[in-house]
């Protein structure tokens, strides 16, 4: 069995640092699992109707924005650049999103009288809403572990409905589970790269921004079909249709894709003479980059040439 970690261990184990909920709230202590118990209910008719949908601050997920996407029918640029803003999950500066609230306030841009204008299209942290969920990987365990908390506002009147169901039952309700199978791999790339820590060092640039890539999944799909990628990779036929066809595939591929980038596991094939060629162009591209910066370094300091 693994060892338990204290309730700061869990929440500094989190993905995102925090509470992966809509805004900063409070946290019922007790950690929560599928079949434990929950009272609450949001309808159209209580009185703190989209009360929570007026001052947000939640994370999206690559699936989010692609949901978004396809359902406005507007590329995954469309939504990053009018509808999101970045932020950096950690101190290497590794690419994170959050939804952007309208411009001078703090309400979601989708929000209406009658409610959410995308509703069957929310990101996740909105269908969990008002519980909080986060994934952790307990020590001596390889597998993320999901851990659910209650989120208790004061303005919120759901927890006083006269309403109890489980959190299994309260995750169908909320449609999260097919959200959660495509979030979790996007999740452990994420802890896997916050807990590996200096065993892998801080990520390149170029990695950094394949790894922003994979929020605008319609760019991702134009990266996968350039000749620099397909000489570098080798795709078979059915992967090749797959990700040129099915997004869910593009974004799993996406994600192999990085892990192979960030921590060396060699999913996809190389093209091994494309890679040698292309470590030796690199290589010279480097040593005079490198050169450089040593004839700068004397330039500025010409008592270091004595």
């Amino acid at each position: 069995m693994s060892e338990d970690k204290t309730d700061s261990e869990l929440k500094n184990d989190n993905i995102f640092g925090k509470f992966d909920v809509p805004f900063a709230s409070p946290v019922a202590p007790e950690q929560l699992g599928l079949d434990d118990t929950i009272q609450f209910r949001c309808h159209k008719d209580i009185a703190c109707f989209n009360a929570c949908c007026k001052n947000i601050d939640f994370t999206l997920t690559p699936y989010d924005i692609l949901r978004i996407a396809r359902h406005l029918e507007v590329p995954t640029w469309k939504v990053m650049l009018k509808y999101t803003m970045p932020y950096d999950i950690d101190a290497h500066g590794l690419p994170g999103v959050k939804m952007r609230p309208v411009e001078k306030g703090t309400a979601c841009q989708f929000v209406r009288d009658e409610g959410c204008s995308i509703y069957e299209h929310r990101p996740t942290a909105c269908r969990y809403y008002a519980m909080g969920t986060m994934q952790l990987r307990r020590k001596e365990s390889s597998e993320l572990e999901d851990v659910y908390f209650m989120v208790k506002e004061d303005h919120c009147l759901g927890h006083n409905e006269d309403r109890t169901l489980t959190v299994r039952e309260y995750r169908i309700e909320q449609g999260v589970e097919q959200y959660d199978e495509l979030n979790k791999e996007w999740m452990d790339l994420i802890v896997k790269k916050k807990s590996s820590g200096p065993t892998v060092g801080a990520p390149s640039s170029r990695s950094l921004q394949l790894f922003s890539m994979l929020y605008d999944l319609d760019a991702f799909r134009l990266f996968t079909q350039s000749n620099g990628f397909t000489d570098m990779f080798v795709i078979d036929d059915e992967t090749r249709q797959k990700i040129d066809e099915d997004d869910v595939a593009l974004l799993r591929f996406g994600i192999r894709f990085l892990k192979q980038v960030l921590f060396g596991e060699k999913s996809i094939e190389m093209n091994i003479e494309a890679a040698n060629k292309r470590f030796e162009e690199r290589q010279g591209i480097i040593e005079k980059r490198h050169q450089e910066n040593i004839d700068k370094y004397h330039e500025d300091d010409p008592q270091s040439k004595e």
